[in-house]
């Protein structure tokens, strides 16, 4: 790997390439140290100057040297609700990404203010479906005279303007450990009203085709051939339109950068190299994956999972490294190893790091809002009820 004349790796000053990474990071391995160890003191002190008036949310992907300062943990939607839960704190500081900071927004009180410490943090899933490519794909089923009855059901991971699209449209939002029920209720339920009455229903899964088809196929008894791909740098989503009318699920060309470089040949790797070894997944990995895998769930599963799992028992586990590197720090009695030995962590979670958070901290302690993110209120409303169908599933 090239370095610099400092011996630091070139991933950590954002110049390594990777040809089969989406970001193109190389990966050395193990995160540097805090460059200024007076940071960790900084960034106790304005926390501790802002008292209950600060409510600092922590995505289980962050850096350990981020997370320490965190007063909740947890996945996208839980951090969302947790901020909700606390109308008394003026300031929310998302230590996570763009779209995480959104749904707090989406969620909390006017008064409240959400701040994201790197407006660079973002979502490469997210940003692979825009409103625009959305609206256009919309238009194509339109045509077809699908529209009429398909659902669209986004993932947590896409931007409030997704997630107001689905509202708008009589969608819903879901997350890893509900898309089944979300499914389940677009087929055989629906939204209220005759928008989607009559015919056989379709959904449109956005943006990650891989959580999708998992629970298509694995978890409803779906086949492979009930679902297509949109992609939306084609025409017609490279589809026909026979294809799109037989379909059940459309599925949107997406992914996640972390979980979809996990291949078949790293589990049989893994088995090879741990005997007994329990493969345990996220559902944002790829098919043939998941299939090969002993267990499947989303990241407080998994968490649950290895909290669980007996002394000496052996783990592999497929999901962003900060978190597997932090299980098995917790774990000593067990081995946790992570699934692939070359995929890299999350390069956008990674951006908030201590400088960005002290930053941040202590310019709201000075009384200075940075980095505040806003969703408007018409966006606002209708991802709040996409967000409400999803609450509202049996």
């Amino acid at each position: 790997m090239t370095t610099t004349e400092t011996g630091l790796p070139l991933f950590v000053l954002g110049q390594g390439t990777d040809a089969h990474s989406e970001r193109g990071v190389d990966c050395p391995g193990e995160l540097p140290e805090a460059s200024d160890p007076a940071l960790v003191a900084r960034a106790a002190k304005a926390k501790a100057a802002l008292g209950d008036r600060l409510f600092v949310l922590g995505h289980h992907y962050q850096r350990d040297e981020v997370i320490q300062f965190a007063d909740v943990t947890g996945d996208s939607f839980k951090l969302a609700r947790e901020a909700a839960a606390r109308p008394s704190a003026e300031y929310i500081v998302f230590c996570g990404v763009h779209f995480m900071a959104e749904s707090a927004d989406i969620l909390t009180g006017d008064a409240q203010r959400v701040v994201l410490p790197d407006l660079a943090a973002g979502c490469s899933m997210a940003d692979m479906a825009t409103f625009d490519q959305v609206e256009e794909a919309w238009d194509v089923l339109t045509d077809l005279g699908i529209a009429e009855v398909t659902v669209p059901i986004t993932y947590m991971n896409s931007s409030a303007d997704i997630k107001a699209f689905c509202g708008r449209e009589g969608g819903a939002v879901c997350t890893s450990s509900n898309a089944r029920r979300a499914l389940t209720w677009a087929f055989d339920e629906g939204p209220e009203g005759p928008a989607k009455q009559g015919g056989d229903r379709k959904v449109l899964f956005l943006p990650d085709q891989h959580l999708g088809r998992n629970t298509a196929v694995l978890e409803m008894g779906l086949s492979l051939d009930d679902c297509v791909v949109y992609n939306p740098h084609r025409p017609n989503g490279g589809l026909t339109d026979q294809q799109l009318r037989d379909a059940k699920v459309i599925l949107w060309r997406g992914h996640c950068s972390v979980h979809g470089r996990f291949t078949a040949e790293c589990v049989d790797e893994v088995r090879e190299r741990i005997p007994g070894v329990n493969v345990l997944v996220h559902p944002e990995c790829r098919h043939e994956v998941v299939t090969k895998a002993d267990h499947v769930g989303s990241t407080e599963y998994i968490i649950k999972m290895l909290d669980e799992a007996p002394a000496g028992s052996a783990w592999a586990v497929g999901t962003e490294l900060n978190l597997v590197k932090r299980l098995a720090a917790r774990h000593p009695d067990k081995t946790v190893t992570f699934l692939d030995r070359t995929v890299c962590y999350c390069s956008t979670m990674n951006r908030i790091d201590l400088p960005h958070l002290v930053w941040a901290l202590e310019s709201l302690a000075a009384g200075q809002v940075v980095n505040q993110i806003t969703v408007d209120p018409e966006t606002t409303h209708w991802a709040k009820v996409a967000l409400d169908r999803m609450l509202a599933l049996p």
